[in-house]
């Protein structure tokens, strides 16, 4: 069974708005998602706060997403500290070919496996 699935690489990048950025970012500064990896290519810093806030979102922006989800249309991230201007724009900029196998020991299911689970969870109720 081929077990390969594809992920999009991401960059994340600090842009501006129209108010005054009061974190430590830089418009210009960003990081990268490879995979599973973030990688830092810069030498300046990035804050934990924001970095918090993006995490959750990261894992659907490398996936294939329904052409009328949100998570597709909507981009720019907003820092989480209210009195901050800075905006993350995360952009896709390329796909990369990952394997089941190498990122965990886990077997491989089918959707029926989730089916079955449910239906008999439900029964159990």
């Amino acid at each position: 069974m081929n077990d390969e699935f594809t992920l999009y690489d991401l960059k994340v990048e600090v842009i501006g708005s129209d108010k005054p950025m009061v974190c430590s970012h830089e418009v210009g500064d960003y990081f990268l998602v490879k995979g599973e990896n973030l990688v830092f290519p810069q030498t300046s810093s990035f804050s934990m706060y924001s970095l918090a806030a993006l995490l959750p979102l990261l894992p659907a922006k490398q996936r294939e997403l329904h052409e009328n989800d949100w998570m597709l249309s909507d981009s720019v991230i907003a820092c989480p500290d209210p009195n901050c201007g800075a905006r993350f724009k995360i952009t896709r900029i390329g796909t990369r070919t990952l394997r089941h196998s190498e990122c965990t020991v886990e077997s491989i299911h089918s959707k029926n496996d989730d089916i079955i689970n449910q239906t008999e969870e439900h029964e159990n109720e």
